[in-house]
């Protein structure tokens, strides 16, 4: 934007400044650094941090000093039920995360054997939740329910006991470093799944590395390069992924596109609101019913969820051998898919 002149306001062109700390994934850091960004930095507009942990640490200090904040990295649905104002969240919540996964099993094995492993941290904890419940609708047993430490590395003593449940369904893990450890220890012990599901870890190209034990596994994910959204604004799916690819020599993942989205949505809110006062441009946001590169996006306006997206879909990824190689195939919903889901794993 700022090549082109800035962000247009009315008669004006405003050049963007964008400030970055590294938080350390530590709450106490969030918390003073969001402070900084807007006492010091004079930030007029906030992107959030990435985990719902941290999210809800710096929204208490965006709300207390009355600042939009964009969140297209926090998913749990329940900060958004503390009346707060001024919080827009840009991806589907956790609660949905892993629906397509329970949906498109349920066509290949109604009488799943479920077992839950998951990290403990409020963004596993939330998919979980809802996940258990909607498992159970779909006519699936729960077999096992494990958490584990967010650093947990060896995971053999969960997976003898996921073996000893009769487990033929996996549904769980936390982030990237935890769920390929998962996967590469599930293959390695021979766990026997038909079914493995893991959160953010295979969405990224870098999951193909673990070779066999990445094959068959399936990922939630907010979006993908092959998604077929045709946006109101912005730039189109094959133009924001092709300009990725030029900058960072690899191809995008849902969390690059969420980052890319919250300043998409950012901008064309100032646009609308033909102003940079907060309350306008709130005012703006909560007015998109819209679709992007990234997919719909519509804001809860009541002020029980405020903030929470509404209108965002997850689409079902799954890693497969074509030709020799591992490709991350669409396998969920049909408006997405682009191969037939591998059934059992491999």
């Amino acid at each position: 934007m700022n090549a082109k002149g800035g962000i247009k306001v009315g008669n004006k062109h405003y050049k963007v400044r964008f400030v970055e700390y590294d938080d350390q994934s530590q709450g106490g850091r969030v918390q003073q650094l969001y402070t900084r960004l807007i006492l010091q930095d004079k930030s007029q507009f906030l992107f959030s941090p990435y985990s719902s942990g941290l999210v809800a640490t710096a929204a208490v200090i965006s709300e207390q000093y009355g600042k939009i904040m964009l969140i297209g990295g926090g998913a749990e649905g329940k900060t958004y039920e503390l009346g707060n104002k001024y919080l827009f969240q840009c991806i589907t919540p956790a609660d949905q995360y892993l629906s397509g996964a329970i949906a498109e099993l349920k066509e290949h094995n109604p009488h799943a054997k479920v077992a839950f492993v998951y990290s403990d941290d409020p963004f596993s904890k939330a998919v979980v939740a809802a996940a258990r419940e909607q498992a159970k609708q779909a006519g699936f047993t729960e077999v096992l329910d494990e958490s584990y430490p967010p650093s947990t590395t060896d995971f053999t003593a969960i997976i003898n006991k996921i073996i000893s449940s009769g487990a033929d369904t996996f549904l769980g893990g936390g982030h990237y470093s935890d769920g390929a450890t998962l996967a590469r220890q599930l293959h390695d012990q021979k766990a026997g799944m038909k079914w493995v599901s893991i959160l953010v870890a295979p969405d990224s190209e870098k999951f193909k590395t673990l070779g066999a034990a990445a094959n068959g596994i399936t990922v939630p994910s907010q979006w993908e390069p092959q998604v077929k959204y045709k946006p109101q604004f912005g730039p189109s799916i094959a133009e924001f992924t092709s300009e990725y690819t030029l900058k960072y020599k690899d191809l995008p993942d849902y969390h690059a596109a969420s980052g890319y989205q919250v300043g998409l949505l950012l901008q064309h809110a100032i646009e609308q609101a033909r102003s940079i006062e907060p309350d306008k441009v709130a005012a703006a946001l909560n007015k998109i019913d819209a679709t992007t590169f990234f997919g719909r996006t519509k804001f809860a306006t009541d002020p029980g969820h405020h903030g929470l997206q509404i209108a965002h879909q997850m689409v079902l990824a799954q890693w497969q051998m074509k030709g020799g190689k591992l490709v991350k195939e669409m396998v969920w919903p049909d408006a997405a898919r682009t191969a037939s889901v591998v059934y059992p794993l491999p």
